[in-house]
């Protein structure tokens, strides 16, 4: 089979990738892609080199395709490998370049192995032995598969990948009526807790408009960007995408652009930005002019909470880390990625850290579990 590489997402034609990617994740869209290589967002100058992999059918009709990046940091990436990175160098070993496939600053669970037939288990094994080759082709170090869904997790690991565990914060829908009815699953102390945060940004005369991309204007846009600005320059790092990138997502793809937006008598103190799946909510960005009183939690979780319930929205994943999400009715979810190193020892290595990590991953998840805001009986 011809595994052909792309170092372009605009390369690839944008119907047919999308038949692939389906409009389950809207980080795979091809619009998204395109928006963030063609603003310089995902480019070789910010280390994110394209090299998207096709396997074509015999007419031509794309058959799987597999986003990958040639990367030259680790940054951006939400799966921490620095310590792999720092044992490579003090062996006297270049752990860059590397291969990466992923959606670039997005830690969110999605499909990695595009398939034309989820049954193409051939299609799936010539990706991942294409990938591999690629990397020895070019010298990098490794290849790694970040955030793949659930069901792919089985392929990479039969494929010879080392599966690495860890976990988020997700909210599940349970068919609740209203934000009341999801309160009262709580226990009465933490349900207490949750209306006393829900009040105080009530009280401190804050209202909150949502925004599809449609109705996201220039100046809206502005506003938005540069409050969400400030969370990254408060870290000391500029955001990994630009306003054009936000600007082109809001033409491309408007319906799965939302901007929840905190205003007070003087204007606008906070936002954060979400991304609409088909049964899923993605919480992304958030940024403030200042520090209110439980903002945080009503603008980026009970907000979110809100719109999947009044949506019909099945799962809401806020973003990676932050134990405080357990007490706002988040659980721990497992997460995973796939890895292949080039050096044998170190990917022996590998293999045992992974597996010794998934052991603690798993004791981590049952504690935080113990503090979820849920009653018992419930």
């Amino acid at each position: 089979m011809r595994v052909t590489v792309h170092e372009g997402i605009a390369d690839i034609d944008r119907g047919a990738w999308n038949a692939l990617a389906g409009d389950d994740y809207p980080f795979l869209r091809h619009e998204f892609l395109k928006a963030a290589e063609t603003t310089g967002c995902v480019s070789e100058r910010t280390g994110w080199r394209p090299c998207h992999l096709t396997l074509a059918h015999d007419d031509g009709r794309l058959r799987a395709a597999l986003p990958l990046y040639e990367k030259y940091h680790s940054w951006g990436e939400f799966v921490f490998d620095w310590a792999w990175a720092n044992a490579y160098e003090r062996a006297g070993l270049d752990y860059y370049p590397k291969l990466v496939s992923a959606v670039p600053f997005t830690p969110a669970r999605s499909s990695r192995l595009l398939l034309d037939s989820a049954d193409d288990a051939q299609a799936a094994e010539a990706l991942i032995e294409a990938a591999v080759l690629l990397a020895h082709e070019r010298d990098c170090s490794s290849l790694h598969v970040l955030f793949p869904d659930a069901d792919e997790v089985d392929v990479l690991e039969n494929a010879g990948l080392k599966i690495r565990k860890d976990c988020q914060f997700h909210w599940h829908n349970r068919d609740y009526a209203d934000f009341d009815e999801f309160l009262a699953t709580f226990s009465s102390a933490k349900r207490k807790k949750a209306r006393r945060d829900r009040r105080r940004v009530s009280e401190a005369g804050i209202r909150f408009r949502r925004l599809t991309g449609h109705e996201l204007t220039s100046e809206l846009l502005r506003t938005v960007y540069g409050l969400i600005s400030r969370t990254f320059l408060r870290r000391g790092s500029a955001p990994y995408y630009d306003l054009s990138f936000f600007e082109a997502l809001a033409e491309t793809l408007p319906d799965n652009l939302l901007v929840i937006l905190a205003e007070d008598h003087s204007g606008p103190v906070a936002a954060a930005v979400f991304f609409v799946a088909r049964d899923v909510l993605y919480g992304r960005y958030w940024g403030s002019t200042g520090r209110y009183n439980a903002l945080h939690f009503e603008t980026c979780y009970y907000q979110g909470i809100d719109y999947c319930i009044e949506h019909g929205i099945g799962t809401f994943e806020p973003g990676t880390q932050g134990e405080h999400k357990i007490s706002r009715g988040f659980v721990p979810s497992p997460t995973h990625s796939a890895h292949w190193l080039k050096q044998p020892e170190f990917f022996s290595a590998i293999g045992d850290y992974v597996e010794e990590e998934a052991r603690h991953i798993d004791r981590y998840m049952d504690a935080v579990d113990s503090h979820s805001p849920y009653r018992q009986d419930d």
